[in-house]
């Protein structure tokens, strides 16, 4: 596969007339760490719900882990593509944790087995696994999105796309996230208005407003960049100085052969 996601002229309007994504023209290679940032409305959501059909374009061309994004392959792209909502609770919805974790997976067909080394897999992976026989409503926020997350992961997803993961978290919670996030090997496209998280994990950032892109680079440049935020309504939390946050590296594929399967 040439890569994990690539768009040209990518553009989508609503049935109401809105124009949403406007000639959107972009590659993201296997393996990378990419933030999506921008104002309310910018686009961020509509871009990411089309990764896994969920929403087609309405010009240009999309491919998203080596799979032209269309009907006939919506099946496959799903099984690949892997999306994190913002609220856990649009995720969860078995009456236990450890089913809603396997749920995919005995939907995909597969054998007792194989879903549990999954379930196993995907709850280590987010540090959940004493909570397999938990009742997700009784976890609190972070732990909740610690098992939207594994869902997802069970799946073994090519490419793992993150809807404002640091949303309504608590500093401790927020914490543990960035730290297992970092240690997930796996493409990941970030959708967040943090960007502190956003330089924790990311190496390249992306900027959409309006509904184009407007800026693609690596993202400490971006960050640093007050006028190129400020026009499009970002910035950094006051007091929180740039060149003293810790950067997250991704890890090897012999560390990610440790926990999960390199999927991409």
């Amino acid at each position: 596969m040439s890569c994990a996601v690539h768009a040209r002229g990518l553009t989508h309007r609503y049935p109401g007339g809105h124009l949403a994504l406007e000639g959107i023209d972009l590659h993201i290679g296997h393996g990378e760490r990419v933030a999506v940032l921008g104002p309310n409305g910018a686009g961020k959501t509509t871009l990411m719900l089309h990764l896994n059909g969920l929403l087609t374009a309405t010009a240009g061309a999309l491919e998203v882990a080596g799979l032209e994004v269309c009907r006939r392959s919506l099946g496959e792209l799903r099984a690949r593509v892997g999306l994190v909502f913002q609220d856990p609770d649009d995720q969860l919805f078995m009456p236990t944790v450890h089913e809603d974790v396997a749920f995919g997976p005995l939907n995909m067909g597969l054998g007792r087995d194989e879903v549990a080394a999954r379930v196993d897999e995907a709850l280590a992976a987010v540090r959940m696994s004493d909570a397999a026989d938990r009742a997700p409503h009784l976890l609190s926020q972070g732990q909740r999105r610690r098992v939207a997350i594994a869902t997802v992961l069970a799946m073994d997803p090519m490419l793992l796309v993150l809807d404002e993961p640091s949303a309504n978290l608590d500093p401790r919670a927020r914490r543990e996230l960035v730290g297992l996030l970092a240690e997930i090997d796996r493409t990941m496209l970030i959708v967040t208005h943090d960007l502190p998280f956003a330089a924790e994990l990311c190496e390249r950032s992306l900027i959409l407003s309006a509904g184009r892109l407007v800026a693609d680079a690596p993202t400490d440049e971006v960050l640093a960049d007050d006028d190129l935020l400020a026009a499009h309504d970002l910035e950094m939390p006051a007091g929180i100085a740039l060149d003293l946050i810790t950067r997250r590296p991704r890890p090897g594929a012999e560390a990610a052969g440790l926990s999960l399967r390199a999927g991409g």
